[in-house]
């Protein structure tokens, strides 16, 4: 299953994947800093997970979203 850019603003950047299941974002803090978070509904077919890390600038915090997003990633 893929994934698509679901919302991208100056505060927030967001996917989804294809089966509405799990979503990738990456916020921008009050402090400049940068929020990756994951989130895999318990109803996915692979393991429900919420994860959240925190990073000082935004390449790095896009890094690690990309990475969420093809660990992610699901045959269809």
């Amino acid at each position: 299953m893929s994934w698509s850019l679901g919302r991208e603003d100056e505060a927030i950047t967001e996917w989804e994947r294809s089966d509405s299941y799990a979503t990738v974002r990456v916020r921008e803090r009050a402090d400049g800093g940068f929020v990756v978070r994951l989130d895999v509904m318990e109803q996915a077919v692979d393991e429900s997970a919420y994860e959240r890390e925190r990073f000082d600038d935004r390449e790095a915090a896009l890094d690690r979203a990309a990475e969420w997003r093809e660990e992610r990633t699901i045959e269809d």
